[in-house]
């Protein structure tokens, strides 16, 4: 797709967006339709005959399970390529653009919510980098669109984050984690939320053991159905509880984003974090904006189901 004729930030959004580390809500369907699509496609996403990852080789209880379904789902294809999504994103990275990762993200009434964190390498489970920018460049991490598939309110679970934190990491993703899946972490200082981090305690990875994220700085991203934040991985943030007074789960989709100069799984032919581990065999990054000069990175072209990507100039 041409990035030219792509909605894109307005300059005054570019600013925030450089200041704050986030921009939301980005609309990207209304929330009928929004419904409407998932309602379909999740009953589609119960077979995975054709998706990347055999849970019958997945080894540990692990999120990888939701990972990257947009490379066997029509529906989640055509999402993580949506023009709402990648003009806005291609502002801040420039024309050239992979996505690298898609996951799911629920949450059901009565879960913790998630700690607070920051992601550069995405190596903070196994030590492991999963992206790396190149050495001339200052900082790393990726764009994360973030997109309600469900209403997400505070009493369900929303995300927050604390404004402009994203130029600075907090934590050393060199370290490795101690995988934990029964332990319940401490209450935080803000308020008292109980928060968790699948089956870790974050906090291991922090350079100064002593130091607070600064919470009374949050914000909290309340979205609509069919609403996106977007946001650097390298910005501090988590999530609230599911406190609210319904069954409904709160159900949000990541699409990760990078720039085609940035390795992906350099050196490696699997992924392992989060106390399990799959093989990258079937594994593409989808070039969703621009030409690939680099050839860095394994790219797919299309779906497992033989739906072919939108062409990316």
């Amino acid at each position: 797709m041409t990035v030219s004729t792509l909605p894109r930030l307005t300059d005054e959004e570019i600013a925030s967006f450089k200041a704050n580390g986030f921009i939301a809500p980005i609309k990207v369907y209304e929330p009928e339709q929004m419904e409407a699509l998932w309602r379909a496609e999740r009953l589609r996403l119960m077979d995975r005959s054709a998706a990347v990852y055999d849970l019958d080789s997945l080894s540990g209880n692990t999120n990888i399970a939701n990972y990257d379904r947009h490379l066997d789902s029509r529906m989640l294809a055509e999402h993580v390529f949506a023009p709402e999504i990648i003009g806005r994103v291609s502002s801040i990275l420039g024309p050239d653009v992979l996505c690298w990762r898609s996951e799911f993200f629920p949450k059901y009434p009565g879960d913790e919510g998630t700690d607070w964190h920051q992601a550069d390498t995405f190596a903070n489970a196994s030590g492991t980098p999963q992206i790396v920018w190149p050495q001339n460049r200052e900082f790393g991490g990726t764009i994360t669109v973030w997109t309600a598939f469900t209403e997400a309110s505070i009493e369900m679970g929303c995300l927050q984050f604390i404004p402009g934190t994203h130029t600075q990491m907090n934590y050393d993703e060199s370290k490795e984690m101690r995988y934990n899946p029964g332990q319940i972490n401490a209450m935080e200082k803000d308020g008292g939320v109980r928060r968790g981090f699948f089956g870790y305690d974050y906090r291991e990875l922090q350079i100064d053991p002593n130091w607070q994220p600064e919470v009374e700085k949050a914000v909290s991203i309340e979205l609509r159905a069919g609403e996106s934040v977007m946001f650097w991985s390298t910005l501090m943030h988590s999530s609230h509880p599911h406190v609210g007074n319904t069954k409904k789960m709160r159900l949000g989709f990541a699409a990760r984003y990078v720039p085609t100069c940035v390795r992906i799984y350099p050196d490696t032919d699997a992924i392992e974090e989060y106390g399990g581990s799959i093989k990258l065999d079937r594994y593409g990054a989808a070039l969703v904006a621009g030409r690939d000069e680099y050839g860095h990175n394994r790219l797919a072209t299309e779906t497992t189901r033989g739906f072919k990507f939108p062409d990316a100039r």
